[in-house]
């Protein structure tokens, strides 16, 4: 089972350091994600920046959030350098 966001910390470049409750910290690229059209209005404006932990994930608006399957899964334990 995948463990629930805590904190999340939105970085340049569509970046996202996210902390899960393990204690575990990982990195996602999430300039990828921006082409789908559900993510489409984070590339818009300051949007992304505006990432909050909710529920145990990641969200911007009521209407846009992502799995946190995708974020432990996809993302890079701390130090791996995401996207670098």
């Amino acid at each position: 089972m995948t463990p629930d966001v805590v904190r999340v910390r939105p970085l340049s470049d569509y970046r996202l350091e996210v902390e899960f409750a393990t204690g575990e910290t990982r990195l996602i690229d999430m300039r990828p994600y921006l082409t789908y059209p559900a993510f489409a209005p984070l590339a818009e404006g300051t949007l992304f920046m505006k990432a909050h932990a909710s529920l145990g994930t990641v969200a911007w608006t009521d209407e846009i959030d992502i799995s946190p399957d995708t974020l432990y899964l996809r993302g890079l334990a701390s130090g791996q350098g995401a996207g670098q």
